[in-house]
């Protein structure tokens, strides 16, 4: 089985297991846009600090 997901839709996506069995779930992406991650459903995001660790921010950057 295969699932897409268009990146900058504006909604958020997530996987739901209720089978009851174990899974093995492969992600295969790009990091072409940089490495930043927004949750547009929540007040989450990760982004890359300035010594390029990957911190989680709140919606206007500030860090949680």
């Amino acid at each position: 089985m295969c699932a897409g997901f268009r990146a900058g839709s504006g909604d958020a996506h997530h996987l739901v297991n209720n089978s009851g069995r174990d899974v093995l779930y492969l992600e295969i992406g790009n990091r072409d846009a940089g490495d930043t991650v927004v949750y547009p459903d929540d007040d989450l995001g990760r982004a890359l600090s300035a010594d390029g660790r990957r911190v989680f921010v709140h919606k206007d950057g500030r860090p949680y």
